[in-house]
């Protein structure tokens, strides 16, 4: 029996050489716990701002990162009943204050923030999902509560979010528009369903507005950006409409929000766990990866180069670099996943 397990960890914030590997004790679920064997982890901003040290969360040192699992169960504590040893799960379970991240051999969670991972998912794309799906599903489902027909903006739709916000926004029926800084992720957005793509570096929010909403204004607008891209949403949403933003932490006018009687909701990943409360939003979303799945209405955008957990801080530079063409994925030595071929 197994009394130790590796884990790649920080002893303080900073740069993507601040991980590294050490030994840690075997962790032993407890009661409402699960341990996963850990397959796959993928990168997020989340990520890199509590390596960083750019979030005010608490973060007990040394710190094992990254939220996004995929694995096996390998054992349950008591009072579990929806998972049994030998389950393959996927779900966005920890990696701040006193949850262990992921980027270890075995990884403690919660439940309530996994789920089945379907068999045709491989462990690659399960862990690609988590975060970027739920932040999705709450905020244009939940939190926009978009309806078919409806206008959706999304500011930055090339990313992480905004890729499979395309998605979601199709699937719940809205016409979706996109902005993006290049042709080439243009293309790269209209192929997962854009009906229109902007170049933000070539046109400014009042003439698209005017050109793609006969001036009135978008019914949602999503902003995965965040700072003065914010500010630019409130101009193109609506009066009475809606915006959501999942990366905001900057100081902001509302004047308009007031004068245009706009609602502005934010979404942030880690809420649930931090609070303790709202656990049912985890799986709620992840519940609705298997059905588009199924019906060919979700294609998950992974990075062409994969990298080991020993490779951590090599997948933090390609994540920081801006040149990955989708999710950053680490892939467990003892665990090959077939995407990797």
């Amino acid at each position: 029996m197994k009394t130790t397990m590796r884990a790649w960890v920080i002893d303080q914030f900073g740069g993507p050489e601040a991980i590294h590997p050490i030994t840690l004790p075997m962790p032993l679920p407890g009661p409402n716990q699960v341990r996963i064997r850990v397959a796959a982890t993928s990168i997020n901003p989340f990520d890199l701002k509590i390596r960083n040290g750019q979030l005010p969360l608490p973060v007990d040192f040394p710190a094992v990162l990254h939220g996004d699992v995929a694995g096996v169960i390998d054992a349950v504590g008591d009072e579990v009943s929806m998972f049994e040893p030998g389950d393959e799960v996927f779900g966005w379970a920890g990696g701040f204050g006193h949850y262990q991240g992921a980027l270890a051999d075995y990884m403690l969670a919660d439940p309530r923030t996994l789920i089945h991972k379907p068999r045709a998912l491989p462990f690659a794309e399960a862990a690609a999902l988590p975060a970027v799906f739920v932040v999705t599903w709450e905020a244009l489902y939940d939190r926009a509560a978009i309806q078919p027909g409806e206008r959706l903006l999304i500011q930055g739709g090339a990313g992480g979010v905004g890729h499979l916000a395309i998605q979601v926004g199709k699937w719940l029926g809205a016409e979706v528009h996109v902005t993006v800084s290049s042709r080439d992720k243009a293309a790269r957005v209209r192929e997962l369903g854009a009906d229109e793509v902007i170049l933000y570096p070539e046109e400014t929010v009042e003439n698209y507005v005017a050109r793609l909403t006969e001036g009135k204004g978008y019914d949602v607008v999503l902003d995965t950006v965040g700072g003065e891209v914010l500010a630019s949403c409130l101009r193109a949403v609506r009066v009475s409409g809606r915006v959501v933003t999942t990366n905001s932490r900057s100081m902001q006018d509302l004047s308009l929000l007031y004068m245009r009687n706009i609602t502005l909701h934010g979404v942030m990943m880690g809420t649930p766990l931090l609070h303790h409360q709202e656990y049912d939003v985890f799986r709620a979303a992840l519940s609705r990866v298997k059905p588009m799945a199924e019906a060919g209405a979700l294609k998950i955008l992974l990075d062409d180069t994969f990298f080991s957990f020993d490779q951590a801080p090599q997948a933090h530079v390609r994540f920081s670099s801006g040149e990955a063409r989708g999710k950053v994925v680490l892939l467990h030595s003892d665990m090959p996943d077939e995407s990797m071929t």
